[in-house]
């Protein structure tokens, strides 16, 4: 499946503006053979626009949304893309899955906030594996912090998750983030990882770009650079396949003397048993 990285910050606080460059965007990958398109954290408002993060948060079937799905189905490609959900009186930082016919094909809430700026304006969600079947393929969908969390993306490998998509909004200093740890995820958990960014000086925030497509090789297929970028890579099931015969990772797992993952503060020791 030919995947479109779409590493752009867009127009912050211009949600019109910004369905307008995902049509372009949109336009450009469909005629490059792409069959998916993912955009960044919060594209369709910004990232580093204060309190208008929840002036413009809209529900998941709002106007953007069918705009979004309009635009998916005149260019013929599904659409992962990242923005502000209202429900009710509570506001996420969600992405959305839309398939090539416009069909809503999923919805994710991040559920690990990163820093005082997403506390202070966002929700954390609790349910962490959503997926959705696209072209043969299962799509798990996540959003920047998260994949930082090696038990997050295990939980989707255990699920069955082929190609987790990741918009985000990683900062400098930490771009080692998308250059070692997310090809690390890809490996460890045998599946592929699209990571987009955005990118640039935006608010008190400098995003650093570097948006990938990890393999389950730990091989980056495609990586962007600092400035605003289609990337275009494909997800292969066939090399997927013959890398998860070949890794013993999920093979080798012994769930038992997993069980202090689960503890909110250091384990003890347990009695009787040298230490390191």
């Amino acid at each position: 499946m030919r995947t479109a990285l779409f590493q752009s910050s867009g127009h912050p606080g211009h949600v019109v503006e910004n369905l307008k460059v995902l049509d372009a965007a949109a336009a450009r990958a469909a005629a490059a053979g792409a069959d998916l398109l993912v955009t960044s954290e919060l594209f369709l408002t910004g990232y580093a626009i204060g309190d208008d993060l929840g002036r413009l948060a809209e529900p998941a079937d709002g106007d953007a949304a069918d705009a979004v799905a309009e635009t998916a189905a005149r260019h013929g490609l599904a659409v992962a893309y990242g923005y502000p959900e209202r429900a009710g009186g509570t506001v996420y930082n969600s992405v959305q899955l839309v398939a090539p016919d416009g069909a809503r094909l999923a919805n994710y809430r991040k559920t690990h906030l990163y820093g005082c700026f997403e506390h202070d304006h966002f929700t954390p969600a609790g349910h962490t594996v959503v997926q959705a079947e696209l072209n043969g393929l299962t799509v798990g969908l996540m959003i920047c912090y998260d994949v930082e969390f090696p038990e997050n993306v295990r939980a989707h490998a255990l699920a069955g998750t082929d190609l987790l998509l990741v918009p985000t909004a990683q900062l400098h200093p930490y771009q080692f983030v998308a250059e070692s740890v997310v090809p690390v995820r890809a490996f460890e958990s045998q599946m592929y990882i699209a990571y987009v960014n955005r990118v640039g000086p935006e608010g008190e925030f400098e995003f650093v770009g570097l948006s990938t497509l990890a393999g389950p090789d730990g091989v980056a297929r495609a990586r962007a650079g600092r400035a605003e970028e289609l990337l275009l890579a494909d997800v292969d099931p066939v090399l997927l396949a013959a890398s998860r015969e070949a890794n013993p990772y999920l093979r080798d797992r012994r769930p038992p003397l997993y069980g202090s993952l689960v503890w909110s503060s250091p384990v003890p020791p347990l009695q009787g048993v040298p230490t390191p």
